[in-house]
């Protein structure tokens, strides 16, 4: 089932660029026609021709080296060619070609595969085992455990690795600065002489070359209490470095921000000062595993002023087994995180307090795992044994997948981040009773899935900014797709290469849709609003 997703959400979202860097390399084409050949010999196979005159056309002028008739079963009367073009073709304008015929039922690559014992990307780090959040196979020690109750990390790796442009800032308690798994990953600010006290890049903060520690008003962001470095690792730690862990981004730049005190405390003005200073200075994500009750304009303007920026916010539920609202994760617009066991089930509780769990509320986004999380210590560079639980540690699994999404796309949105993020979770995971169909109050859309996650391409590249307006994101789990549009649009039409219309809806007042293909083949979506038209066109190959 997770090829088949795979295949059709490469194929589905991304009209131009290639059919998907784990695929496999191919040079022969699969078609099947709605109508039976003229000549159901094999002298056409001679000639490299079908006898379906429209379909033959389009061999010859690609240069077709070689068509044979695919099985289709004994029971089936289907006419299924494969097709062989010189290396080089571009299968992609083939494929478009053989569309417009009106001939196909679909046409799709002859993909190539593997064995299945070398899917994914599996990191050499010591202590790989045990992070089972990024790799479940069932046999956790500490807790009962279900094989695929995980992130789905591998398959993501082998997409998406990182990129060190992306910077994610850490509010935290720190980190442990020197630690060989943060080797060259710890984000520095080359504007700052070190140790003049001087201002030199004038951003208000002297001598600021590592981040900042705004809880002790100084430029040590040093981690005193262990938090911030089990945080900051699960997000960044070095990968394939035969030591420790692997974070979920093995490239992205870490900004160290010390928003929380020894003691785990921190005012909200902290927390608003270090989000400017995330945001001023090149974060383009942002983790907060912190909380606080209080309703805050001053939190709030800050955590608008990143989503204005473009800057993706991911914060913790919190832990009180409850539906107690904590900000910043109640605010508009941030991915709020709530946490998972190994077996899938709700952290209810952690392995710390019998009252301990997992908060859980209306404006939860999603889940990840955060118990029994394994990390680096803050004491330490070589002790592997300590670990946490808590939404704090499901968290930064979401914003290190949201700066692998950044990597493969920087001009993604935080809204578009948070929709893919949502709309790719695996929905109906977990305890029944708690995780019911569609989004609900304990599992929000459902457990992260950097796979799907990272297989969505959304849209087509254009100079015309209302392009962006209208995106696309699959529903894997039921082989569909959302469309997301202005809030004005009033009609959205789908139409196939033939211009009949497929799908004609209203859809005024609301701001996104879903939608089924039955056939494959080539579509455009058109958007109809009160001043303008909208279109994007779609591939869809099951």
């Amino acid at each position: 089932m997770k090829l088949k997703i795979y295949m059709l959400a490469i194929i589905l979202f991304s009209s131009i660029a290639s059919f998907g860097q784990n695929s496999g390399k191919t040079d022969r084409i699969i078609i099947k026609l709605k109508n039976e050949i003229a000549d159901p010999g094999n002298s056409w196979s001679k000639q490299n021709l079908i006898g379906n005159n429209r379909i033959d056309i389009v061999s010859q002028k690609f240069q077709a080296v070689k068509i044979s008739r695919q099985s289709a079963g004994k029971k089936s009367n289907a006419h299924i060619y494969v097709i062989q073009f010189p290396q080089g073709t571009d299968l992609k304008q083939v494929i478009d070609e053989y569309c417009k015929t009106g001939e196909t039922v679909y046409a799709e690559p002859d993909f190539t595969g593997s064995g299945g014992g070398t899917q994914g990307i599996v990191p050499n780090d010591q202590y790989y085992y045990l992070q089972w959040g990024l790799k479940n196979d069932g046999t956790f020690p500490l807790s009962p455990s279900k094989a695929g109750a995980d992130i789905d990390m591998e398959n993501g790796w082998s997409l998406e690795q990182g990129d060190s442009t992306i910077i994610v800032g850490i509010i935290d308690t720190g980190d442990k600065l020197d630690h060989p798994e943060f080797a060259g990953r710890i984000w520095k600010n080359y504007k700052e002489i070190p140790n003049n006290g001087i201002d030199d890049d004038g951003n208000g903060f002297v001598d600021d070359v590592q981040g900042w520690n705004f809880a002790g008003s100084n430029n040590d962001p040093t981690d005193d209490q262990g938090h911030g470095t089990n945080v900051a690792g699960i997000i960044g730690a070095n990968a394939n470095n035969t030591i420790l862990y692997a974070g979920v981004d093995w490239k992205c730049k870490l900004m160290i921000l010390k928003g929380l005190n020894n003691s785990s405390f921190g005012y909200y003005s902290w927390w608003a000062d270090a989000i400017y200073y995330a945001v001023d200075n090149g974060a383009k994500v942002i983790n907060m595993s912190l909380g606080g009750k209080g309703v805050s304009t001053t939190l709030q303007d800050a955590v608008n002023y990143a989503l204005d920026n473009n800057v993706v916010i991911a914060a913790c539920m919190m832990n009180t087994n409850s539906d107690t609202i904590y900000y910043p994760a109640k605010y508009t617009g941030v991915i709020a995180v709530g946490s998972t066991n190994p077996n899938d089930t709700r952290s209810n509780p952690f392995f710390w307090s019998p009252t301990s769990g997992s908060n859980y509320g209306s404006h939860i986004s999603v889940v990840a795992p955060g118990n029994y999380i394994y990390g680096l210590n803050y004491l330490s560079n070589t002790n592997y044994s300590s670990y946490w639980g808590g939404t704090s540690q499901a968290t930064p699994l979401v914003a290190g997948l949201a700066s692998l999404l950044l990597a493969q796309d920087t001009n993604r949105t935080p809204a578009q981040i948070k929709s893919i993020i949502e709309s790719t979770a695996e929905d109906q995971v977990g305890d029944p009773s708690e995780d019911t169909p569609g989004w609900d109050q304990y599992y929000g859309f459902g457990r992260i899935n950097a796979f799907y996650a990272l297989s969505v391409f959304t849209g087509i590249k254009t100079q015309d900014p209302q392009d962006e307006m209208v995106t696309v994101f699959p529903n894997p789990a039921k082989d569909n797709f959302t469309v997301s549009f202005p809030a004005m649009t009033r009609q959205i039409e789908i139409f196939n290469l033939l211009g009949q219309t497929v799908i004609r809806k209203k859809v005024e007042g609301l701001s996104k849709q879903t939608f089924q293909l039955e056939n494959n083949g080539i579509y455009l979506i058109q958007v109809t609003t009160g001043k303008q038209r909208i279109s994007k066109k779609l591939t869809v190959c099951k």
